[in-house]
């Protein structure tokens, strides 16, 4: 069983669930996203290991800034630090998916020191465009203001971003799919967007992490194919695995085989393997 519990933070309440014991599996979720992302994944890997996810500020469970500078991808990092140091946790591995895998590179630049392993989930090193499915920030900004976020997720992100044709084919996932969605604040959606658009490019940093690192990507997740084998390569100890038939999000579409990859690498890469 998981529980949830909130801790603060610049003044918000942030969420997070913890679940098994043993050594620290860190999960943080992408744009849109919260930890119901990690449903089918956390459960498994709390067999063997203590499993902490969270819900980064203005998504889920968290409450959210009106302030555009508190969603840069290093202060969503910082959220995350500051929930390991009050659960005193001094070492662990930290998975993160999409937005979440830029967060988990600030964090291991900044605090290397508590990482024992990397996972990086259909993400990139940053450098991405001032739009999302080739409408603008602005576009999308004035929607917000006229419809709020069903007309987003109606208008923008249902036309296909991110999702497999059977994600958008199938009427249960798409209305799950739309439930997670609207737990996302306005706030979050425009100054995360905007803050991954401006954030700079880690590439040249990466050599800098040190850690043992495994790289994840859905085979049919084709703006993320590329970004992925960057990171790789420029990881210094790293492998990279692509998941048959997943998109975006492997770890929801197919769970077996992600939990699987995820598995192997932490039995190889946990201070005394799985227990």
């Amino acid at each position: 069983m998981s529980t949830l519990s909130y801790f603060t933070r610049d003044g918000l309440s942030l969420a997070y669930r913890t679940a098994g014991e043993g050594f620290p599996i860190v999960f943080v979720h992408g744009f849109t996203g919260n930890m119901r992302n990690w449903a089918l994944t956390a459960p498994v890997v709390a067999r063997s290991y203590r499993a902490i996810s969270v819900d980064l500020r203005g998504h889920g469970e968290s409450q959210a800034s009106d302030r555009p500078e508190a969603y840069t991808p290093d202060v969503l990092a910082e959220d995350v630090y500051h929930l390991l140091q009050l659960l005193g946790v001094d070492a662990c591995v930290l998975v993160g998916h999409s937005m979440g895998g830029r967060v988990a590179q600030e964090f291991a630049l900044a605090h290397g020191e508590l990482l024992r392993g990397l996972v990086l989930v259909d993400t990139s090193a940053g450098g991405r465009a001032r739009s999302v499915q080739n409408v603008s920030l602005e576009e999308v900004e004035a929607m917000i203001r006229e419809g709020g976020m069903e007309a987003v997720f109606d208008r923008v992100v249902s036309r296909g971003f991110l999702a497999t044709p059977e994600t958008r084919a199938n009427p249960e996932a798409r209305e799950a799919w739309r439930r997670q969605f609207l737990k996302t604040s306005p706030y979050a959606y425009l100054y995360c967007s905007r803050a991954m658009a401006e954030s700079r490019v880690l590439l040249d940093l990466l050599p800098q992490i040190r850690v043992p690192a495994l790289v994840i990507c859905g085979e049919r997740d084709e703006p993320f194919v590329q970004p992925s084998r960057e990171l790789h390569e420029r990881l210094p100890d790293s492998r990279l695995v692509y998941i048959p038939g997943a998109g975006h999000s492997p770890q929801i579409e197919r769970p077996e085989a992600f939990n699987a990859a995820l598995l192997d690498f932490l039995a190889a890469v946990v201070p005394g393997g799985a227990p």
